[in-house]
Order: structure tokens, then sequence, then C-alpha cells
């Protein structure tokens, strides 16, 4: 009897974010600060399996966030020699940011990627206040209180703005989409032909202000990207704090990519702060064996991705 030719594993990118604008420094003793503690943490998770690392910048001093460039330059050499990571860059920023704010390391250091929030909405961080109540720093508790009044702003306007700004420089982008309008408006971008194919589309699950965490919610939104891009999108997903590895369970099951790190949650399990994001990314990583499927190498991303390559950087 002739043997069965082993068909290969399914490659799985997984996506690490490593530090973030929601989470603020009294949270949790773990998350990165420092230029020092930023690229250490995205060396590590690297190291540890994640095949992209989604970056956003801190002021040293105060652990607010921060889209200045000169932030960015600290961590963005040591990461790109320490690794081979693909490193996508934020234009999210903090909600509390102009667009032109948000888009300056983008257009400065031209990754391979950068994240692009596909329209406005209620960005609710308040419920936080119920679980934290002392804080480091002034800016911390204000911060989440001025979320019961806040609309993260992503016009038709600033979506294409921020296309157009990064798109000579071929940097292609991971498309956050919180809910099914924002796949929606992800197609008229399409339609249009500002956007091109493949398309990495990351689905956030667990904000409010956005969709649920309920598995239903997970499955209404991969119906709705297969039925507007068909063959021509690569799918992610994230789901915000404890709803992180739920959510990754059901998009592997569902042929679908991962994303975790601190920026999206804190924890590694019930009351258990994750103690790095390599932690989370060896957690995922172990669900993505366990099903007998494979971590993409930065590599096989950049071609799933069609993406630039490392080299073709400004940092």
């Amino acid at each position: 009897m002739a043997s069965a030719t082993k068909k290969p594993a399914r490659k799985v990118i997984v996506t690490c974010a490593v530090t973030g604008a929601i989470h603020t420094p009294s949270m949790s003793p773990h998350l990165p600060v420092t230029a020092d503690e930023i690229a250490q943490a995205a060396i590590a998770a690297a190291e540890a399996g994640a095949t992209i690392l989604h970056l956003h910048a801190r002021d040293e001093e105060t652990g607010r966030p921060t889209q200045d460039p000169a932030a960015f330059e600290r961590f963005l050499p040591r990461i790109k020699q320490g690794t081979k990571a693909v490193i996508n860059l934020t234009t999210g920023g903090s909600p509390h940011m102009t667009v032109e704010e948000r888009l300056r390391p983008a257009t400065r250091f031209k990754p391979e990627v950068a994240s692009l929030n596909m329209g406005s909405m209620n960005f609710g961080l308040f419920p936080m206040l119920d679980r934290f109540k002392e804080f480091k720093h002034d800016w911390e508790r204000q911060h989440l209180e001025n979320s019961r009044d806040l609309v993260f702003r992503n016009t038709y306007k600033d979506i294409q703005h921020i296309v157009e700004s990064c798109s000579g420089n071929g940097t292609r982008f991971e498309f956050e989409c919180y809910d099914i309008s924002h796949l929606y408006n992800l197609s008229h971008f399409l339609d249009r032909g500002l956007v091109k194919p493949p398309l990495f589309v990351q689905s956030v699950f667990g904000i409010l202000g956005g969709i649920g965490p309920h598995p239903e919610d997970v499955m209404h939104m991969k119906r709705t990207a297969d039925r507007l891009f068909g063959d021509q999108y690569v799918w992610s997903v994230l789901g915000a704090g404890r709803n992180q590895m739920p959510i990754a369970s059901m998009s592997l099951a569902l042929g679908g990519n991962v994303r975790v790190g601190l920026e999206d949650s804190l924890w590694s399990g019930p009351g258990r702060l994750a103690e790095s994001n390599a932690e989370q990314v060896r957690t995922v990583r172990a669900l993505v064996e366990g099903l007998g499927l494979e971590v993409a190498t930065p590599e096989e991303a950049r071609s799933m991705l069609s993406l630039k390559g490392g080299d073709d950087v400004a940092f």
C-alpha cells in the first residue's frame, strides 16, 4: 500500500502588541514603558514565536502614550537588529490624539505594516475604574474617566489621508475592525482601489463601543468578511482583556490568525497578571501547535501579506 502524502500544516500569523495606549502603568508592573523595556519585551516576544510585533511608544517619565518619533527611535533599531519579526507601527496612537499626531511614526519610519482603524466609534475604557483604584500618575484616572465622552475619530477623510500618506512608502496595513460597519468601510476603500489585496483584517472583540466577544459575534465578523472579501483577505483576531485566549481559540478553529500582547490584555488567567508579552505568545503558540498548526515565520508572513521586506524601512 502506498503511504499517504503528509499535508503541510497551516501557517498561523501571531501578532504581539507590546504596550499600546489603553492600559496605564499602574495597572500592571509588567507593562513595558521605557525604551529598554519595550525593546526587551519585543525581542523576547519574537523569540517566543511572535511573527509580527505591533508597537506603540510611551513617555518614559509619565508612562503616557506618545507618538513622538524620537520615542520610537530609541527602540526601533534595537528591535530590528535583535529579531527578524515584521514590525508594525500604530497609526491609532491614542483616541485622544489628532490624526496628524497619530501618523508621525509611520510616515517617518516607513514600516512594512502600520495599523489603521477603520471607523469612528465610542471607545469606553471607564469600566476599568471598577477594577483599578490606585494610580501612580495624575493623568491615568482622568484618561479612563474621559472615555465616558470620547469618540475615537476615524472619518473617511482621515482613513484616506492615512492610506495615501503611507502607501507611497510601500507600507501595508493591519486594518483594525471593531465592528461590522468597519468591514463595510474597508470594502468601500477596496472598491475605490485605494487599498489593495491581500487585506490583513484584524477583527477586534470586547472593547466597549465595538462588537462584543460572544462566539456569535466572532462568527458574524467572519461570515461578513468572507462575503465581502472572499479570498482577498487574511483574517486575524484580538480579544480584549479576559477574552484574549477564547477569541484566539475560535479564530484558530475557523482558519484565522491571532493577536496577543499586553496592549490587548494584561492577563494570563483568571485574576493572574501575565508577567510578559512572551508569556502570552507562548500560551497562544501552544494553542496553535495543539491544533496541529504551525506559527508562521516572519518570511512566511511577508509572503502571505505581500510585504516589502524588513530592509526597506527607515530605521
